[in-house]
C-alpha cells in the first residue's frame, strides 16, 4: 500500500508534464503564426512590385524576391500582413495558456517578431540597392520602411492583449486586427491578380462584414457585465467606424504620384478622404449595426446557456441533498 501511494504523484507529474508544452514548441507556434500572416503574400510568389523610383527598367518577373510587398500602393496589406499573423499567434497563445509552462508566452511572442523583423530587415535590404540615388528614393524607403516598423509595434501589442490581457484588453486586440483583416483576405483569394480575378462577388461583398461579425462576437465572448468590458466595447465599435475610414484615406493620399512631392497636399487630401469615408452612413452605420445586432444575440444566446448551467446545477443539487 505505502508503495502505491509513493508512485501515484510521480504519475500525476508525468500526467500533467504531458499537457504542458515544450519551449521550443511555443517558439515554433508563434513562427508558425507569423508565416501565416504572411501566407496570402507568399502564395503570389513574393515579386517585388514594380517600383517607380527603381534605378533600371525591370520587366515585373525580373523584379527580386521580397517577404513584404515594399511599395507605397501597399501599405494597407504590410500592415494587414503582420498584424493578422500576430493576432494569429495571440490566439494560439490564449488557447494553449493552460499547457504554457513558465516564461513560455514570452517565446512565442519572441517567435513572432523574430520572423516579421526578418521580413522588414530582408524587405528593406532588398529594395534599398535597387532604388535610385537621389533624396525622393531615401524618403520613400524610409516611409515604407517607417509603416512597417509601426504594423510590427502595433502586432506585438495585439499579440499581447489578445493573449495574456484580461478580456476587455483582448476584445481591443481583435478589434484591431479585425479592421485589417479583409486585406489579408482581399490578397488571400486573388494571390495572382487583381481583385474580383474570378472569384465570386458574393464572397467578396461577404469579406466587408468580417470585422463586424468578429468584434461582435468578441464582445459576446467577453460580456458587458464590468466598466472596463464596457469601455472595450465601445472602443471596439469606434475602431470599426474610424479605422477603415483612416485606412483608405491613408492609401489614397500616400499612392497619389501626383500629391507625392507636395505633403501638405497630400495631407489635406488624406484629411478630406478620411472625413468623406468617416462620416458616409453606408460605410459607417451598416457594418456598426451588424457588429451590435451580433454582440447581441451573442449575449442573449451566452445568458440563455448560463441560466440552463444553472438550472441543471440546481436540479442536481436537490436531487443529490434528497
Amino acid at each position: 500500500m505505502s508503495e502505491s501511494r509513493t508512485i501515484q504523484p510521480e504519475s500525476d507529474d508525468l500526467e500533467t508534464g504531458a499537457r504542458r508544452m515544450r519551449p521550443w514548441q511555443l517558439l515554433l507556434v508563434g513562427m508558425g503564426a507569423a508565416l501565416l500572416g504572411l501566407l496570402p503574400w507568399l502564395l503570389t510568389g513574393m515579386r517585388l512590385p514594380l517600383q517607380n523610383l527603381w534605378a533600371t527598367d525591370t520587366l515585373p518577373d525580373d523584379m527580386p524576391l521580397v517577404l513584404l510587398p515594399f511599395s507605397q500602393y501597399s501599405l494597407s496589406t504590410i500592415a494587414s500582413l503582420l498584424v493578422v499573423g500576430a493576432a494569429a499567434g495571440g490566439l494560439a497563445g490564449r488557447i494553449l495558456r493552460a499547457r504554457t509552462p513558465a516564461r513560455g508566452f514570452a517565446l512565442l511572442f519572441f517567435g513572432v517578431l523574430l520572423v516579421d523583423v526578418v521580413a522588414v530587415a530582408q524587405s528593406a535590404a532588398t529594395v534599398g540597392p535597387g532604388l535610385r540615388e537621389d533624396t525622393w528614393s531615401a524618403v520613400f524607403l524610409a516611409g515604407v520602411l517607417t509603416v512597417a516598423v509601426l504594423a510590427v509595434g502595433i502586432g506585438a501589442s495585439v499579440l499581447w492583449l489578445i493573449g495574456r490581457a484580461p478580456q476587455a484588453g483582448a476584445v481591443v486586440g481583435i478589434a484591431i486586427a479585425a479592421v485589417l483583416l479583409p486585406g489579408w483576405l482581399h490578397l488571400l483569394m486573388a494571390p495572382r491578380g487583381p481583385a474580383f480575378a474570378g472569384e465570386p462577388e458574393w464572397l467578396w461583398t461577404a469579406v466587408r462584414w468580417v470585422p463586424s461579425v468578429l468584434i461582435g462576437l468578441a464582445i459576446a465572448w467577453a460580456g458587458v457585465r464590468t466598466a472596463g468590458r464596457i469601455i472595450a466595447a465601445i472602443a471596439a465599435l469606434a475602431l470599426l467606424w474610424l479605422a477603415p475610414a483612416l485606412i483608405t484615406a491613408a492609401s489614397a493620399a500616400l499612392g497619389s504620384r501626383v500629391l507625392a512631392r507636395v505633403p501638405g497636399e497630400m495631407l489635406d487630401y488624406g484629411a478630406g478622404v478620411f472625413r468623406l469615408a468617416a462620416t458616409d452612413p453606408d460605410l459607417v452605420v451598416k457594418p456598426i449595426v451588424v457588429a451590435v445586432v451580433v454582440a447581441a444575440v451573442g449575449l442573449v444566446v451566452r445568458a440563455l446557456l448560463a441560466r440552463r448551467t444553472a438550472a441543471r446545477a440546481g436540479t442536481g443539487g436537490e436531487a443529490s441533498g434528497a
